[in-house]
């Protein structure tokens, strides 16, 4: 038996993953949500909300409106604003720093653990490979939303008192309306990192080693929200992907505004079909072997 029979992974070590679309997902998903990393990485968010709720109950002072990030006046006020403010916060930098730790290591963490070649064991493997591997990183973009937009309304129910919610607009909502429309916002998020997720699939392709597609991914977010507050540049912003994300704010108006969303959705569609069509040709001529 030569060395390479005995250091390379069994075909029983990848039983669900060498099975159909669905079990492959399935698997994918499995292994996702199993790793300390990933578990890490949602507490974490979970604790934006927290540490800023819990630093406006401990404070002393007032904040005059308008003061601090958006809704923070509104906190002390109404519990529910915790949520609006920790999306807010969390939108330009730790959601999309998570998104790029999970989407650079999709297909470069497969290649750096050599098992990559033991996932595509089917004519059109890599093709699927591909779709489930973006799918588990846009599940990975709802649950992180939903985490953030879950923990933000549980503290803030917890340390302030919640009552209807008066819009931006001025028009006031129901607690139940106002819940509804946190689950859009969180919606809206989820879909305006999708674009993300896909450059991190992308870039994940061109590498073995998945910090460096991490980094890689991390750094793209950095410079398209840079660009996009340059004056000079107003032609590019509306074709960023990170031109519309904080746009969710037209959500808390009076008649609903979905202008935004349906903009980012198509911006993001763009970027899900451009990048998605280069990984494509990337890792249908990507050499597994070497």
């Amino acid at each position: 038996m030569s060395s390479s029979d005995v250091l390379a992974p069994k075909s029983a070590d990848f039983p669900a993953r060498r099975g159909g679309g669905w079990n492959l997902l399935g698997s994918e998903i499995a292994v996702l949500f199993r790793r300390r990393r990933t578990w890490a990485m949602l507490v974490a968010v979970a604790l934006i909300p927290i540490l800023l709720a819990v630093a406006v109950r401990l404070s002393s002072s007032t904040l005059d409106p308008g003061e601090g990030p958006p809704f923070l006046d509104r906190v002390t006020q109404n519990g529910l604003f915790v949520g609006f403010t920790a999306m807010v916060v969390a939108v330009p930098l730790f959601l999309p720093l998570t998104i790029g730790v999970v989407a650079g290591d999709t297909i470069a963490g497969e290649a750096g653990l050599g098992t990559l070649r033991y996932l595509l064991v089917a004519p059109a493997g890599r093709v699927r490979l591909l779709l489930v591997k973006f799918t588990g990183a846009a599940l990975f973009c709802l649950v992180a939303t939903l985490t953030l937009t879950l923990s933000g309304a549980l503290i803030g129910a917890a340390l302030f008192p919640v009552g209807p919610v008066t819009l931006l607009s001025g028009d006031t909502i129901s607690v139940a309306e106002s819940l509804l429309r946190s689950l859009l916002m969180a919606a809206y998020v989820t879909v305006s990192l999708l674009g993300l997720a896909m450059i991190g699939l992308f870039i994940s392709t061109l590498t073995d080693v998945p910090v460096g597609a991490m980094a890689a991914t991390i750094v793209v977010s950095v410079v398209a929200q840079i660009l996009d507050v340059i004056p000079q540049l107003s032609w590019l912003h509306p074709w960023l992907f990170s031109h519309y994300w904080l746009g969710f704010a037209d959500l808390l108006r009076q008649p609903l505004d979905l202008g935004s969303f349906g903009q980012n959705a198509i911006v993001q569609a763009c970027y899900l079909a451009v990048f998605g069509a280069l990984a494509y040709s990337r890792f249908v001529t990507k050499d597994i072997l070497s």
